[in-house]
């Protein structure tokens, strides 16, 4: 599956913005993962797909979608829901100024606080076979949101999902990339460990 770069999910969701307004429809779109990383944090380059959750417009958001797709010739889950599992009650959510909605309808778009993207990428870790992406990502919003070790981590997650719901593979794997995040922080700062 070829990836979407920045432009293109930029591209696709103009598209919808445009849709939306020439069928007089609002739609609220959030957006995460990768995406969330390349439109709100400037930190990725590209994306298998648009993680999204929407309010409002879903007849009208699933024929958009796939004439895009079709458009675009992108999968036709270039834009999907899949994310609506990892999702939490306490969401924190930005707006990110990409469009303009019209009185008539439009596109409003948001993406996850850094500190619930940090939480959400890490409660959806697959530490076995964990993407390279998904590594970086989480160092990333580590390190703008200031978490230095593994206790910060596990109280910032609790902040957004119940202790309960927090399996020990996430519990296990937030501790050994802190680790690594601390020893590569001791070794660039050239102080010995």
């Amino acid at each position: 599956m070829a990836l979407l770069s920045q432009a293109d999910i930029l591209r696709g969701l103009a598209k919808l913005d445009a849709a939306a307004k020439a069928e007089g429809v609002f739609v609220d779109l959030s957006v995460y993962g990768g995406a969330a990383m390349a439109l709100a944090f400037d930190a990725r380059a590209s994306t298998r797909d648009v993680d999204a959750v929407a309010r409002g417009g879903h007849a009208f958001l699933r024929r958009a979608v796939a004439r895009i797709a079709e458009e675009e010739q992108w999968p036709a889950d270039w834009l999907n829901d899949a994310v609506k599992r990892f999702t939490s009650g306490h969401e924190r959510m930005q707006a990110l100024e990409l469009f303009e909605p019209s009185p008539q309808g439009g596109l409003r778009v948001y993406a996850p606080a850094p500190e619930y993207l940090f939480a959400m990428k890490c409660m959806a870790m697959r530490i076995a076979g964990t993407d390279a992406h998904d590594l970086a990502d989480i160092r990333f919003l580590a390190k703008e949101t200031g978490i230095r070790d593994a206790k910060a981590a596990l109280a910032l997650i609790e902040n957004f999902y119940p202790r309960g719901r927090i399996p020990a593979k996430v519990q296990f794997g937030i501790e050994e990339i802190m680790e690594r995040l601390q020893s590569a922080r001791t070794h660039d700062d050239g102080v010995e460990p």
